[in-house]
């Protein structure tokens, strides 16, 4: 039995002002992260009205996605659910059901691995299948797809965004490529991949990606680095951040920069807070030409890629071809959130909070 719907997996925001706390407990809760650090989201959020760019760029990504698969002849309907927000993954599931579906795919926002970036993707997939239990024939078989951070799609288009902020800058003096994405605790980071692999897989792959389009770009030199850190602040976050890389730029004497928000495929509040704001501000004031390259998102070559990785899975009979299509055993690849190695990507214990 071939597969007849997608379910569209995202983080959520918000969509009005009051929406804004209660959203960001529902993110934050049992993370440790301090009350001032959360007061100061909430001013980061309502600095821009108190909505999120997120839903509404999921959105056009879905229309896309959809007009790109139809221009296949593939008339897939599309269903969209959040982990944090409404539409709820289990509002989604429960739609999906109640229209008919007994097997769907599921595409997550997120390419990479580790916890935050795929495992937690498998379980808002339990967590709604379980929530939604055996009532009206029970939920649908739900296929996640494997993290896709390597796919040439995704590189395409990270490089014709990169290239564009490039021309942005126009000609002058040499411009350094930095590469941005979310921060993470570095025990979590530590435990990412499959026991028994070294960890890391998380910063291994932001790293490989970078090197993909720097690489494509015919750049040498490039930079890692992180931003968007949340948690209390004795616990160990990768490193360095975006707005100490700045200074410690401007103390080299670079004088141009672009930043290419590779770990994000869409403009999360914290792009545009971080990158387009404070980093912004901090580069102009240090001297520095400074240019933000688009995420990914409705970008043709991503859309094409994200079609293509579909159309891989959506016949069963496609699982075990050669070439690896539809293949099962792929990081991040699971049905019904069945991890797809046993005890991948586990989340660290907390720290206990000093006093």
């Amino acid at each position: 039995m071939t597969f007849t719907a997608l379910l569209f997996l995202s983080f959520g925001g918000p969509n009005e002002p009051a929406d804004v706390r209660p959203f960001l407990e529902n993110v934050t809760r049992g993370r440790g992260v301090p009350p001032e650090r959360l007061d100061e989201v909430v001013e980061h959020y309502l600095h821009f009205g108190g909505v999120s760019p997120l839903n509404r760029l999921n959105l056009e990504m879905i229309a896309s996605l959809q007009a790109e698969l139809r221009s296949r002849g593939r008339d897939l309907p599309i269903y969209f659910g959040n982990r944090n927000w409404a539409p709820y993954v289990t509002e989604a599931i429960t739609e999906l059901r109640d229209d008919g579906h007994q097997r769907a795919l599921v595409f997550p926002t997120s390419a990479w691995g580790g916890y935050s970036g795929c495992r937690q993707y498998h379980e808002d997939i339990a967590r709604g299948r379980t929530e939604i239990g055996a009532a009206d024939g029970g939920p649908p078989l739900l296929r996640k797809l494997p993290q896709y951070w390597d796919q040439p799609g995704f590189t395409t288009a990270a490089v014709g965004a990169v290239r564009r902020a490039m021309v942005e800058l126009g000609e002058g003096t040499p411009i350094r490529l930095v590469f941005t994405a979310h921060s993470i605790p570095v025990a979590a980071d530590a435990t990412a991949g499959p026991p028994g692999e070294g960890g890391h897989l998380y910063s291994r792959q932001v790293a490989a990606a970078s090197q993909r389009v720097a690489a494509e770009l015919g750049v040498d030199h490039h930079d890692l680095v992180w931003q968007s850190r949340s948690g209390p602040p004795q616990v160990p976050w990768l490193e360095p951040d975006i707005c100490d890389h700045l200074e410690a730029l401007a103390e080299q004497g670079v004088g141009r920069v672009v930043v290419c928000p590779i770990g994000f495929i869409s403009d999360h509040l914290e792009v545009i807070w971080d990158l387009d704001s404070e980093a912004r501000d901090l580069a102009e004031r240090l001297g520095i030409a400074y240019a933000r390259a688009d995420t990914v998102g409705t970008d043709p070559a991503f859309v094409a890629m994200i079609a293509d990785l579909v159309e891989q899975y959506l016949d069963p009979s496609t699982e075990l071809r050669p070439d690896g299509a539809g293949d099962l055993e792929a990081l991040g690849c699971g049905d019904n959130g069945i991890l797809c190695r046993p005890d991948c990507c586990q989340l660290p214990a907390r720290p206990t909070q000093r006093r």
